[in-house]
């Protein structure tokens, strides 16, 4: 059964997708959500927040569509992509998510992409903080723990 997360216990740990990492470093609506979850990380409120590693490759991605759409200069992006970057992530090769992605993205109608995040939560046994309500939608009934970001919150 899919629940929104219960608010972060302290050292509580969480998988991230790019949709909250690109929040951290663009000002648009969520935004301050992403900077208090990552705030909190680098003040010991949460123990770890996992990815796997084409999470940086999505941002870089979402980076490059945002400023072909708004006209954000290279270095602006470049600086943008480097903040992410430095965040103290905890990363996990997509290449051994991939098969179980396969399968969970077939059963569920998401993206493979989309499906790495949550087969890396669902490894992890910690819940899926997304910007993303139609994959949070999707999940829910499942055995899948997903958190929309404008839900999350420090103890």
């Amino acid at each position: 059964m899919t629940r929104a997360a219960e608010p972060a216990s302290p050292a509580a740990a969480w998988v991230v997708d790019a949709s909250v990492g690109v929040k951290f470093v663009l000002r648009e609506p969520g935004s301050d959500a992403a900077r208090a979850l990552f705030a909190a990380l680098g003040e010991g409120r949460v123990e770890a927040l996992h990815v796997p590693d084409l999470f940086y490759a999505e941002c870089a991605n979402v980076l490059w569509k945002h400023g072909r759409r708004s006209g954000l200069p290279s270095p602006a992006l470049d600086r943008a992509m480097a903040t992410i970057d430095g965040l103290c992530l905890r990363s996990e090769p997509a290449a051994g998510l991939a098969r179980d992605a396969l399968r969970t993205a077939l059963a569920l109608g998401i993206s493979a992409y989309d499906a790495c995040y949550v087969v890396l939560a669902a490894r992890r046994e910690v819940p899926l903080v997304t910007a993303d309500g139609r994959l949070v939608r999707a999940l829910a009934g499942t055995r899948h723990r997903a958190c929309r970001l404008d839900a999350w919150r420090a103890a």
